[in-house]
């Protein structure tokens, strides 16, 4: 009879289970037999990853770039005290770690954080950046070290240029890194966002009270690329003097004048320096700090930042990342203080609550993409907890859905509960949509629930039309970098600008992604590059990737000349109507 009981109770049971996964089955996904918008093929594409901190907290960006130029995006991903990895993408939905044969492994041990790519000597090959915080050896009370540049030799291996390009005098405590053509001549400059100056104690033990002295903070790189041959800080120069807990940012044009300005991310900005926006101001050498006059001195934890114009009115909007709410400031114009609309668009999540216990979301990296190619933007954001301090946080992903932000994440398969950190979108399968890769970290402490590993989602929920556009810089980067993307259907007009550097201490795809919804083709492509100058395209089809080579302006000296030339035409034609009457 016990036995009995027992077995009564366990069906019970069962059956409760089954009744709510039927249920959350029909909620969620629309039916028993119903997929979801993303599906986990990490195991069956090879990947095999997590991010291992050191002490705890910091680390794991990702960056995708074609490395071997065959039309398939890699990925490299930092692993923190353990190795990095670089996954080649093998074209068939697979990747293979080369990372022990592409000359990327050093004979000392760098603890690694992010990582960001660019043509850095114009070679037609994309050179990686990883930034670090410390030799994993080291026995110095002061966790720094040089941040890694690699030169691709274009065979597949990388060659470490760190000491070449004069990158080795620079000891610091890196976060996330951009790069962008500040001064415009062509050659990827690069942004570093530096955290400590000076730190003796434990990284898992980061709270206000450690963080109150604010003597630790430190001031970022400004690398002024040398015509490809070396980097020179040009912070001081540029007129910056700032110190802060730095998490990177993004370089962005914000206010549509044809250079590159920057945003900075900045950890305990209530404590200490806040996010700042350095508005370039360009031709001349100097980055003026202008956020406290637009209202983007955001005073948060600033760990990261998506870039996207979500209502496509033709300014670059810009999502925050933060502790409790994350800021999504809204861009009105040149001279026009940005709006927080985090609350308006339904947007504003200050806490989770987990068996009453009030949990703070921590979220890290972000993305805007037309995942559904609805045309217009949802947003992804990765979330995990600090570390050890580890608590299950699902990510978001907010669906605009009449002109509110709803959290869709369980529903579309990527709520997963893990230590996440950078997040990167790239059309890895080159199937039209563009899929997700989320960096989580390892817990610290034993004894904690099981986390997820490092995650790539295929998607497969995109059911509408789309364009892909790769730009060839000739006088502009390489790559685009920094250039603009416009397609225009109709009355509606979308923007992409070529990122260097975003998320968390990751990069995502230099290709420009447009969902165009039912259509067919577009109207007009416009490439806004990089110093101003314009090209059309004028009635493209759909699905197809466009290829798009830089068309210089023509320079002054060359409307000298041809003025000059057309003068002589004219003269001469003038003396011989002139002899013929």
């Amino acid at each position: 009879m016990e036995h009995a009981d027992r077995l009564n109770g366990f069906n019970h049971k069962l059956f409760f289970r089954l009744c709510l996964l039927v249920a959350s089955t029909l909620v969620f996904g629309g039916g028993l037999h119903a997929q979801t918008a993303f599906v986990d093929v990490t195991e069956q594409a090879g990947i095999n990853h997590i991010f291992e901190v050191f002490e705890g907290t910091f680390g794991g960006g990702a960056v995708v770039f074609d490395y071997n130029n065959d039309g398939w995006e890699d990925v490299f991903i930092t692993g923190g005290i353990e190795d990095d990895q670089l996954y080649m993408n093998k074209g068939d939905g697979t990747f293979e770690n080369v990372y022990d044969k592409s000359g990327l492994r050093t004979k000392e041990k760098y603890v690694t954080q992010g990582a960001i790519s660019a043509d850095v000597n114009r070679d037609g090959w994309r050179d990686l950046f990883v930034t670090t915080i410390k030799l994993k050896d080291s026995k110095d009370p002061i966790p720094r070290a040089a941040n890694l540049l690699y030169i691709n030799n274009g065979d597949g291996t990388f060659r470490d240029a760190t000491a070449e390009y004069g990158l080795d005098k620079h000891l610091t405590f890196s976060t996330g890194a951009m790069f962008g053509d500040v001064n415009q001549d062509g050659f990827p400059d690069i942004f570093v966002g530096n955290y400590f100056k000076m730190f003796d104690g434990k990284l898992h033990i980061m709270n206000d009270a450690i963080i109150v002295g604010s003597n630790q903070m430190a001031e970022g790189l400004l690398l002024i690329n040398n015509k490809g041959k070396s980097f020179e800080d040009r912070y001081t120069s540029y007129g910056l003097d700032f110190k802060g807990f730095g998490f990177g940012g993004v370089l962005t044009d914000y206010d549509n004048d044809g250079d590159l300005d920057i945003l900075v991310n900045h950890d305990f900005g209530y404590k200490s320096t806040p996010n700042q926006l350095l508005d370039n101001q360009y031709p001349k050498a100097r980055l003026q700090e202008i956020g406290d006059s637009l209202d983007m001195d955001l005073p948060i934890n600033g760990m990261g930042v998506a870039v996207g114009d979500y209502n496509n009115d033709g300014y670059l909007d810009y999502y925050f990342t933060n502790i409790r709410a994350n800021p999504f400031m809204v861009n009105q114009g040149p001279g026009k203080p940005f709006l927080n609309k985090n609350e308006e668009l339904g947007i504003k999540i200050n806490m989770i609550r987990e068996e009453g216990r009030p949990n703070l979301p921590i979220s890290w990296g972000a993305n805007f993409a037309d995942f559904d190619h609805d045309t217009d933007l949802e947003l992804f954001v990765a979330n995990g907890a600090l570390n050890p301090e580890v608590f299950p946080l699902p990510n978001y992903y907010f669906d605009l859905v009449d002109g509110q932000y709803v959290n869709k994440a369980s529903q579309k398969g990527v709520g997963d509960r893990g230590l996440s950190r950078g997040s990167v979108v790239f059309d890895y399968d080159n199937d039209g949509d563009l899929d997700l890769l989320v960096v989580n970290q390892s817990p610290v402490n034993d004894g904690l629930p099981e986390i997820s590993p490092t995650l790539l989602f295929r998607n497969d929920s995109a059911a509408g039309n789309w364009l892909k556009v790769e730009l060839k810089g000739v006088k502009a980067d390489l790559n685009g970098i920094g250039s603009r993307v416009e397609v225009s259907m109709g009355n509606l007009t979308m923007i992409r600008e070529i990122d260097g550097g975003s998320s968390h201490l990751s990069q995502n795809s230099v290709i420009a992604h447009f969902g165009l919804g039912a259509a067919t083709q577009v109207d007009t492509v416009k490439i806004r590059w990089l110093g101003g100058s314009e090209q059309v395209l004028l009635n493209q089809r759909a699905n197809q990737k466009l290829v798009i080579q830089e068309e210089p302006a023509k320079s002054l000296h060359f409307w000298i000349i041809a003025g000059g030339m057309a003068m002589a035409l004219f003269f001469v034609l003038f003396l011989y109507f002139k002899r013929s009457a």
